[in-house]
């Protein structure tokens, strides 16, 4: 039943590894994939080549995530990677077009991806390959990024663009408007702390 050849048991180490993830918490699986311990990391994300990932403290990656980390990926600080979001570090296109899309071919093409720290990459979103996203930076939801996105800014669409830039006087102001808003929740409400959910009209 299960194939004996270098492939089959280089994969199924990866195999075992997400099943047994799935038993585990956010960050019971943190610790069990070797990331960060403040890092949270929801079921069915993915990590590809893992031992090529370079992330940062307080990190979240959300559900079925796919983090193709096989050409070089580094994440920084305080960035989230939303639910659904591909981020690809490798590309086959060559491969196709020359019948040679086998294991191990010679024409997939490797390149690195940088997110900065304090970035918000929303559901869905795509980073191609070789993509830099500075530090700051929010990727709206079903957003396709092909190329170099600098730093405090809002992108969306496919392909990505511009739409906003963000100064640090901007982000304080609103930080102050949504730490007074949960402030006045908490008091309505028993919620110690966070951001408590509902209808506070």
């Amino acid at each position: 039943m299960f194939f004996d050849d270098e492939r089959s048991n280089r994969l199924r180490p990866e195999i075992l590894t997400e099943l047994v993830g799935q038993y585990l918490n956010d960050a019971e699986r943190a610790r069990f994939l070797g990331l960060p311990a403040t890092t949270r990391i929801r079921a069915r994300a993915k990590i590809i080549s893992p031992e090529h990932l370079r992330l940062g403290e307080h990190c979240w990656i959300g559900e079925d995530a796919v983090l193709d980390a096989s050409g070089g990926l580094n994440i920084g600080e305080h960035t989230s990677i939303g639910v659904g979001a591909l981020v690809f570090t490798h590309s086959s296109w060559l491969a196709n077009m020359m019948l040679e899309n086998h294991p191990g071919s010679d024409l997939i093409e490797r390149t690195p991806v940088t997110i900065g720290k304090g970035c918000f990459i929303g559901g869905h979103a795509v980073i191609m390959p070789g993509v830099t996203l500075g530090d700051f930076v929010t990727v709206q939801p079903n957003s396709v990024v092909a190329k170099d996105v600098p730093e405090r800014c809002l992108v969306a669409g496919n392909p990505a663009r511009v739409f906003q830039r963000y100064d640090e006087d901007y982000i304080k102001a609103e930080a102050e408007r949504v730490r007074a808003e949960n402030a006045r929740r908490r008091e309505i409400t028993i919620t110690p702390w966070g951001s408590p959910a509902g209808d506070f009209t």
